[in-house]
């Protein structure tokens, strides 16, 4: 009779319910291990749990109070001290016997809302006793009064249980115990996290624009945008101004052609413009404005785009030509005019209604068709060719989302600095759509290339969560106070190999640890990443949860292999004809062209591009691997000092390898020494140095190889290879 009033109870105030409780019914010895985000998770598994069942608990914290004493100690808990070296005897004598335990790994209430580490006595007890084990995933239990969560907190928010099968934990062979307790703590921990992004998969909403709405429903004067303009953006005005600039669109665009051009910078007006397309059914199309004027038209014409949205001032100050878009035929829609066109009225009547309403009818089926909808097309950054079309449906940004908040411990008071541009996969997600349907506040800013500017607006706005390529993480070390990051704890870096230097003087400097990841535009971009509770340095870190991968052997190199993956974050396919047939051809794989190596502990070591490896003499040489040796391995020319290394055919020896630096004072001498020095074979070590002003890059940080090559080849070649004086590139 207590069970099914305190059931009642939990669905009134909590709208409680649960799956897979056919579970709870596997005979003992059993272990169910849940996460432990609230104190009335006792609560949400017990009214499911039969009598036999009992719940771990501390005598220690038992003594807090009589209302500790009176649910921690009693017939269906088993009392332990935590401090102990025999509690966990005495628990694995009671599953022994063929008891049941529930336990809550963690140790502790989880303060992120996430999973914490989890002690790695669990890992023991799972393997002496040989239990089975059944994990189970509380969803929505940070958000109850009772939550130490940092974030808000109110009743009637719906918390559900979500139970695993019976799982037999692997055997980990002739091991000492202490390896044995390792490997299990583990497993247990990546199916947890396997388990919560699964259940939000599932459970959660399936497009973006209904993830959006969701959360701005729960807090619509919540301010989730601000730009330079120091313009506050509320998730209400963010709705408002969805729903404004949907019914324009729906009069202005064309209803045959639903693909649209966006060329926007990092202002509040951009995430508002591709929520409104989304809402009118269109598809956004993100152009690179830093790649030119030809590289747009041509990326226009791979689209198929016929009307551009874009803006007067921001054409004026990115100095861009509108006119060669008139004479290819395409139509360039100004925000400026649009803004005009919509009546002071009708804005009040919206912004009324939005209290009445806090959706603005947004939310549900009445746009769209499902999580397969392509939400936006991304181009490539074509830094070994033209760019491709890619098209990243609603359902792979949203699992990539899922897969990052189920590894990273992103909490309700983070505040994102996003200087990355929403052009680039990178900058969507952490300017877009993890702060949006999270509920982040989110600074953007336009360029990433201020290194001045951009520490000082950090330390101002006390940002915790950054993002960067490492290149633009030395600019801002260059000129950043050493107090300016105080504040940040989560800086992420991807796009290209982070290196050593950098960590280290991140490290030093700013007492900030880089997070190091790994993506691809066709993944949403997340692939590999590093986070708190498992870094290792020199790696990208562990693959995401849910997504499958597979290395195949390449000729010439004896350690890794190609790299190729599938799950949901994985994209549709490429607009480009020929590169989508290669791409279903493989089943659904994405071949990344990446040589990769992973170690026992599943952490994935970049090795190179296959496009970046020489062959030299019949050897397979990695140009990364020689520009790694090279980086930071010159600290008497300062940070600013890079080299980046290209291959060119050569008679003899089928390629060679040249270096070209921004720094004049840089001798060849010089690399061979640091080369040789770090046990690289001579066929690593480049035969001629080249002066360029600067190192070519992309607007997303890369150096832009393919235009590197071309300088190159544009240059005639030294009298002799062993000068040690850098030949000068325009």
């Amino acid at each position: 009779m207590i069970k099914r009033v305190l059931l009642l109870l939990a669905r009134i105030f909590f709208r409680h319910r649960a799956n897979n409780t056919a579970a709870l019914k596997t005979p003992g010895p059993v272990l169910l291990l849940s996460n432990h985000a609230s104190w009335l998770d006792w609560l949400f598994l017990g009214v499911h749990l039969d009598d036999d069942w009992r719940f771990v608990t501390s005598i220690e914290t038992a003594q807090t109070s009589w209302l500790h004493r009176f649910i921690m100690v009693n017939r269906r808990t088993f009392p332990i001290e935590v401090a102990s070296p025999y509690a966990v005897k005495r628990m694995a004598e009671f599953l022994e016997k063929g008891g049941r335990l529930v336990l809550f790994p963690e140790g502790r209430l989880s303060r992120t809302g996430a999973l914490m580490k989890l002690f790695d006595g669990t890992g023991f007890l799972i393997f002496k006793t040989r239990a089975k084990v059944i994990t189970a995933h509380l969803r929505g239990a940070q958000r109850v009064p009772f939550s130490p969560h940092p974030g808000w907190r109110r009743l009637f928010t719906p918390v559900t249980a979500h139970f695993s099968n019976a799982l037999d934990a692997p055997h980990p062979g002739n091991v000492s115990t202490s390896a044995a307790r390792t490997m299990l703590t583990a497993w247990l921990r990546d199916t947890m996290v396997r388990q919560h992004f699964d259940v939000e998969s599932e459970f959660g909403p399936r497009h973006l624009l209904d993830a959006i709405v969701e959360t701005a429903c729960r807090r619509p004067g919540f301010e989730v945008l601000r730009d330079t303009t120091r313009q506050r953006l509320t998730y209400r005005r963010l709705l408002v101004g969805t729903r404004l600039l949907a019914e324009q669109w729906r009069q202005l665009l064309l209803a045959e052609t639903p693909r649209v051009g966006v060329l926007l910078p990092n202002v509040n007006a951009t995430p508002v413009t591709i929520l409104s397309l989304w809402a009118s059914g269109h598809i956004p199309a993100l152009l690179n404005y830093s790649t030119g004027t030809p590289v747009m038209l041509k990326c226009c014409e791979l689209a198929g785009l016929r009307q551009i949205i874009t803006s007067r001032a921001f054409l004026q100050r990115a100095k861009i030509d509108p006119s060669p878009f008139a004479q290819a035929g395409i139509e360039l829609v100004y925000l400026d005019d649009v803004r005009q066109r919509i009546p002071s009225f009708r804005r009040l009547v919206t912004l009324l209604a939005s209290i009445l309403d806090r959706s603005l009818g947004l939310s549900g089926s009445a746009f769209r068709s499902g999580t397969d909808e392509t939400a936006v097309i991304l181009f490539t950054s074509g830094s070994e060719g033209l760019p491709k079309g890619v098209e990243l449906s609603h359902g792979n940004l949203l699992a990539n989302l899922r897969q990052l908040l189920a590894v990273l411990d992103i909490v309700d008071t983070d505040r994102f600095f996003n200087a990355l541009p929403l052009f680039h996969s990178f900058g969507v997600m952490a300017g877009i759509v993890a702060p949006l349907v999270r509920g982040i506040s989110c600074f953007l800013y336009p360029s990433p290339l201020h290194y001045r500017i951009v520490p000082t607006l950090v330390y101002d706005l006390n940002c915790t969560v950054m993002f960067g390529t490492p290149t633009f993480l030395n600019g801002y070390a260059r000129k950043a106070h050493p107090y300016d990051f105080r504040t940040v704890r989560l800086l992420v870096a991807g796009a290209e190999k982070l290196q050593e230097s950098t960590f280290l003087t991140y490290a030093r400097k700013f007492g900030v640890r880089i997070l190091e990841g790994y993506g691809a535009t066709e993944c949403s971009p997340v692939v590999c990443i590093n986070s708190p509770l498992e870094p290792r340095a020199g790696s990208v870190g562990r693959f995401v949860p849910g997504l499958e991968w597979r290395l195949e052997p390449m000729d010439g190199v004896p350690v890794g292999g190609r790299l190729l993956v599938r799950g949901p974050n994985v994209m549709r396919g490429y607009l480009n004809a020929d590169a989508n047939a290669k791409f279903q051809a493989l089943g659904g794989w994405y071949d990344t062209g990446d040589i990769v190596n992973v170690d026992a502990d599943g952490f994935a070591f970049i090795l190179g591009r296959l496009k970046r490896f020489a062959k030299i003499s019949g050897e397979m040489v990695s140009l990364t691997a020689v520009e790694d040796a090279l980086a930071g391995a010159f600290p008497q020319f300062g940070l600013r000092c890079q080299v980046a290394v290209v291959a060119v055919p050569d008679d003899e020896k089928g390629e060679r390898l040249i270096a070209a630096s921004n720094e004049s004072k840089l001798t060849l001498e010089d690399l061979r020494t640091v080369i040789r020095g770090k046990g690289f074979s001579n066929l690593c070590v480049p035969r001629e140095l080249r002066f360029v002003k600067e190192i070519p890059k992309l607007g997303t940080g890369k150096i832009n190889h393919r235009e590197l090559a071309s300088l190159v080849g544009r240059t005639e070649p030294p009298t002799t290879t062993s000068s040690p004086q850098p030949i000068s590139i325009g």
